[in-house]
C-alpha cells in the first residue's frame, strides 16, 4: 500500500516539475526575445529636442515667436564608427566643438544633438553617415525676430521666461508638449544595440495658450527697419490714438535672443530698453507749457526773443542764439520755431504749479500701466508740487531741463491725448490669452480713459504742432498727399558729455493723420543732437510707409 502511495505521489510530482519545465521553456525560449524587448522597453531615457511653447501674437493673431525652422541633428553613439578627421570635418561643418561631441560619443551613453540650418543639415545628410538623422522643429526666436524687448528671453538651461512677456507669462506659456529623443538602456543605462533610438512626441491633454499683444507685427517691423537702416541708438513708440493701445515699441542698440551672454557686459548696453527709460524731455515739454498756459485762460503776447532770456544771474539760450534771436514772435511762430525765450517768460507768468500739476496728468513722474503687463518701466520724474521754487527752476522746467525726465512711451502718450482731444486712455500692451483656435481665454487689456484737458485746449495744440510741420522745426516731414501730420522737435541737453562734446538728445513726437489722427509717434536718438535732423526724419519715414500700406 505504502509503494503504491509513493509511486502516485512520485508520478504526480514528476507531471508537475514537467509541466514547469515545458512552462520554462515556453518562456525563455519561444517567448524570450519578445519579453526581452518589452522589457527593454520599459528603459527610455527621454532626451529633449524641444519643448512645445505657447506663442507670443501680435493684434492679427501673427506670431512672433516660432517662426523660424530650424533642424537638430540626432548623433547616435551606438551606430556612427567615423573616423577622427572625418569627425573633425563634421564638426566643422555643424560648428560644433570637436572635442566636446567626440567625448559623448565616446561614452555611448546617449545621443548628441546638434543645431543646425537647412543648408549644413543637407551637407551633412548626403555624406552618408550611418548613425545621423535629423529631426526638423521651430526655433523660438529667429534672426530676424523682433520686439525683443518686449518679448524677452528664455534661460537656456531651463527655457523658463527670464524677462519681458516671456517672465511675465511664463506660467500660460509653459505647456507639457516635448518633442524627445528616446534611448532604449539594459539595466546600467547602456544603449541597447539592436534597440536603437526613436523620436516621441509625447500627446497632451492640455490646450496650449498664447498670449495676444497689441503690438503689430507689420509696424513693428516699419519701425525697426527705419530704425535700422539709420544705426541709431534710441527708441520708438507708436501709440493708438483713441484706445491708448501700443502698435509698436522698438528700442536700439538690441539683441539676439539665443545668445544672452554676449551682451552682459556691452558698453552698448543692448539688453537696456530705452523705450520705457526715462530721458530729458527738451522742448517736447513745450506742449504741457502750453496746456497749462492755455487752460488758464492765458493769452500769450508778442514777446521778443534776443536769442536768450537772462533769469536773474542764469542765462538760459534760445535755439536762435546763433543767430541772435528770433525777433517778435506770438504763440503760434514761438512754438514752431521752438523758442525757448518766450516759453521761459509764458512759464514765469503763468506759474510754476501749473506746469508740475499739468505734466503730472499727462501722466509724467508715474508708471502707464504696462509693468503689470510684464514690461519693465521707469515713472520719469517731475518736481514736488509743494517744495520751493525759484524762477530759474521755473525757467528750467518750462524748457524741458534739469528734473524734467520722461520716457518715450510716456511721450507717445501725451502727444495720443492731444490728437485725440483731450482724452488720456489707459495704455496696454498685452490684450488676452488665447487659445491656438483664437479663442479668449482671458481678457488683460484694460479699456478705461479720462478727460485731462477740455478739447478746446487740445484742438490749439494740435493747430500749434501743425504750424511745427508746415514751417518750423520739423518743416522737411512731407506727409501732405498721405493726410499730412503735426508734431514737435526736442533738443535735450544732459549736462553730460562724451568725447569733450555735449551728450544732447534729439526727439519727434507727433500723430498722423492730422485730421481723425490715427497714430501717436515718439522718436528718440540718443545723442542725436538736433530732433529735426535725426528724429523728425524717422518719424516721417514710419508714417509714410504705414499710410501707403494702408495699416
Amino acid at each position: 500500500m505504502d509503494t503504491k502511495k509513493n509511486i502516485t505521489i512520485g508520478l504526480i510530482f514528476t507531471i508537475l516539475f514537467l509541466l514547469l519545465g515545458i512552462r520554462l521553456f515556453y518562456f525563455q525560449i519561444i517567448k524570450g526575445p519578445v519579453l526581452s524587448k518589452a522589457a527593454s522597453n520599459q528603459r527610455i531615457i527621454n532626451y529633449s529636442i524641444e519643448s512645445i511653447r505657447g506663442n507670443i501674437l501680435d493684434k492679427n493673431g501673427i506670431p512672433f515667436t516660432n517662426r523660424a525652422g530650424t533642424t537638430v541633428l540626432v548623433l547616435k553613439p551606438m551606430y556612427m564608427n567615423i573616423p577622427q578627421d572625418e569627425l573633425k570635418e563634421l564638426c566643422n561643418i555643424m560648428k560644433a566643438d570637436y572635442s566636446y561631441v567626440k567625448r559623448r560619443l565616446e561614452a555611448k551613453a546617449e545621443p548628441v544633438l546638434i543645431k543646425v540650418d537647412e543648408a549644413v543639415k543637407n551637407q551633412i545628410l548626403k555624406k552618408g553617415y550611418s548613425g545621423i538623422s535629423a529631426v526638423n522643429t521651430l526655433e523660438r526666436y529667429g534672426r530676424d525676430t523682433i520686439a525683443v524687448h518686449t518679448l524677452g528671453y528664455l534661460n537656456e538651461s531651463d527655457k523658463v521666461g527670464q524677462c519681458g512677456i516671456e517672465k511675465e507669462f511664463n506660467d500660460v506659456l509653459e505647456h507639457d508638449l516635448v518633442n524627445m529623443v528616446g534611448a532604449v538602456t539594459d539595466g546600467r543605462r547602456n544603449v541597447l544595440k539592436g534597440m536603437g533610438y526613436r523620436i516621441i512626441e509625447l500627446k497632451s491633454k492640455n490646450k496650449r495658450l498664447n498670449v495676444k499683444l497689441t503690438l503689430d507685427y507689420h509696424i513693428q517691423a516699419i519701425v525697426e527697419e527705419a530704425m535700422d537702416k539709420r544705426g541709431i541708438t534710441g527708441a520708438v513708440v507708436v501709440e493708438e490714438v483713441n484706445t491708448g493701445n501700443i502698435i509698436a515699441m522698438a528700442s536700439k542698440k538690441d539683441y539676439d535672443p539665443n545668445n544672452i551672454g554676449l551682451y552682459l557686459d556691452s558698453i552698448e548696453r543692448e539688453l537696456f530698453n530705452r523705450a520705457v527709460a526715462s530721458y530729458n524731455l527738451g522742448s517736447i515739454f513745450k506742449i504741457i507749457g502750453t496746456a497749462a498756459a492755455l487752460e488758464k485762460g492765458y493769452e500769450p503776447q508778442t514777446y521778443y526773443c534776443r536769442g536768450y532770456e537772462q533769469v536773474g544771474s542764469l542765462q538760459f539760450k534760445c535755439t536762435s542764439y546763433d543767430r541772435g534771436g528770433h525777433g517778435f514772435v506770438n504763440l503760434q511762430e514761438a512754438f514752431a520755431h521752438s523758442c525757448n525765450a518766450f516759453f521761459i517768460k509764458m512759464a514765469l507768468e503763468t506759474g510754476y504749479a501749473g506746469l508740475v500739476e499739468m505734466a503730472g496728468r499727462f501722466g509724467l513722474g508715474r508708471k502707464t500701466g504696462i509693468n503689470g503687463q510684464g514690461i519693465d518701466e521707469s515713472a520719469g520724474n517731475i518736481p514736488l508740487l509743494n517744495r520751493y521754487y525759484s524762477d530759474g527752476d521755473i525757467a528750467n522746467i518750462s524748457i524741458g531741463q534739469g528734473e524734467v525726465l520722461a520716457t518715450p512711451l510716456q511721450v507717445a502718450d501725451m502727444v495720443a491725448a492731444i490728437a485725440n482731444g483731450g482724452i488720456k486712455n489707459r495704455i496696454n500692451i498685452v490684450d488676452s490669452i488665447v487659445d491656438d483656435s483664437g479663442n479668449k481665454i482671458r481678457q488683460i487689456r484694460f479699456d478705461s480713459g479720462e478727460r485731462i484737458v477740455e478739447k478746446s485746449v487740445a484742438d490749439k495744440i494740435k493747430g500749434l504742432m501743425e504750424k511745427v510741420v508746415d514751417y518750423g522745426t520739423g518743416k522737411n516731414i512731407e506727409l501732405e498727399s498721405y493726410g499730412g501730420a503735426a508734431g514737435k522737435t526736442g533738443s535735450a541737453e544732459t549736462g553730460r558729455s562724451l568725447k569733450g562734446e555735449e551728450i544732447v538728445h534729439a526727439w519727434f513726437a507727433g500723430y498722423f493723420p492730422r485730421r481723425n489722427p490715427r497714430y501717436a509717434v515718439s522718436v528718440f536718438v540718443e545723442n542725436g543732437k538736433y530732433g529735426g535732423k535725426a528724429a523728425a526724419p524717422i518719424f516721417e519715414e514710419i508714417a509714410l510707409e504705414i499710410m501707403k500700406k494702408g495699416l
